[in-house]
């Protein structure tokens, strides 16, 4: 191990949960499964994507109620559940309903931001407010107090057999120190730092701050993210920062497998050399490789060198059986290797 680097203490991963739109139940089905595989394994926390109008999980919150019940000791984690497309104050109620039945493992991601494509979805989604929403980091706070148990309106009664709380109930009282905010720029590290939440980083930030589009490098700029956010958190470097980039261990792979996760990371390798777009958005590399390879890249990364937990991103298209080997090399070699042990 580098010894710059902080020993690995939680390894988890993160899926999108893709499905056939003939057959919706085979793959939610699918990912309740990898989710049951990874407890098994060890694993200290599954994460699910979101994602609307499309061919992935819509209802991280439902899939994850699921496997609460089919699980009893991984962490279920939203990564990310973009605040646009919800209310507040019922996504609260949802997600501690959610807690309290996962016996308090539940680990919410969020970000702001108009939804994708606001456009477009504007009059489905909001028909007579489209244009007042507020999608900026109130909508996080307003989250937040209804999370922590703050009041949430001033009425508090008894009518006949029914009771009113002035608060969101259920009330599930570790919940707000398990909300994660995911960030890829400065001013979101500061934010989730000042505002006491967790971080997440992932594959994607932004490249702020620098003039030529060649100069930028993405270890780096996740590497001032995390500082920053920290710098901002009332616990410094002890608040949690977890990072999710896409990891792909070949140990046991069959030689189709190994050509077939090569081939997708170098579809996807141009994109990582300069900023793309007028967001000047940055992606990191997939990496491939055996896990000794892979842990000589991960020690070399600046940014995951100050970070000691990970949700390492599943590939979005791949099969099955293809999670299955790579989380089982994950959890076996590379976790390991990485001076991680499985939790029993």
């Amino acid at each position: 191990m580098s010894p710059t680097s902080r020993p690995l203490r939680k390894l988890g991963f993160l899926t999108i949960g893709l499905f056939d739109e003939a057959d919706p139940r085979r793959g939610h089905e699918s990912t309740l499964e990898i989710i049951e595989l990874g407890e098994r394994l060890g694993f200290d926390s599954a994460w699910v994507r979101h994602r609307h109008l499309q061919y992935g999980i819509s209802s991280p919150v439902a899939v994850l109620a699921a496997a609460s019940q089919r699980t009893r000791r991984i962490e279920l984690g939203t990564a990310v559940i973009p605040l646009g497309w919800e209310n507040p104050l019922r996504l609260a109620e949802d997600l501690a309903t959610v807690d309290i039945l996962s016996g308090g493992r539940l680990n919410p991601g969020v970000s702001v931001g108009p939804p994708m494509h606001y456009d477009q979805v504007k009059g489905a989604l909001y028909p007579d407010t489209a244009e007042t929403e507020d999608f900026g980091y109130t909508r996080v706070g307003r989250l937040l107090d209804s999370v922590r148990g703050k009041p949430v309106t001033g009425f508090q009664s008894v009518e006949g057999f029914e009771v009113f709380s002035e608060r969101v109930q259920p009330h599930s009282p570790g919940l707000g120190g398990r909300l994660w905010y995911g960030g890829g720029s400065l001013g979101s590290a500061r934010w989730a730092g000042a505002n006491a939440m967790n971080f997440l980083t992932s594959s994607v930030v932004k490249a702020e701050g620098q003039e030529t589009t060649g100069a930028a490098d993405f270890a780096d700029i996740q590497l001032s993210h995390i500082r920053a956010f920290r710098a901002h958190h009332p616990d410094g470097e002890a608040a949690r920062v977890s990072q999710g980039l896409v990891v792909i261990p070949t140990d046991s792979a069959s030689p189709a497998q190994r050509a077939k996760y090569e081939e997708y990371a170098a579809k996807r390798a141009p994109r990582t050399a300069s900023p793309q777009g007028p967001a000047r958005l940055m992606f990191a590399p997939d990496l491939v490789g055996t896990s000794q390879e892979l842990v000589e890249r991960l020690h070399a990364h600046a940014a995951f060198r100050e970070v000691d937990e990970v949700a390492f991103a599943l590939p979005f298209t791949f099969g099955h059986e293809d999670y299955v080997q790579i989380l089982t090399d994950m959890a076996t070699r590379l976790g390991p290797a990485l001076g991680w042990q499985p939790t029993g």
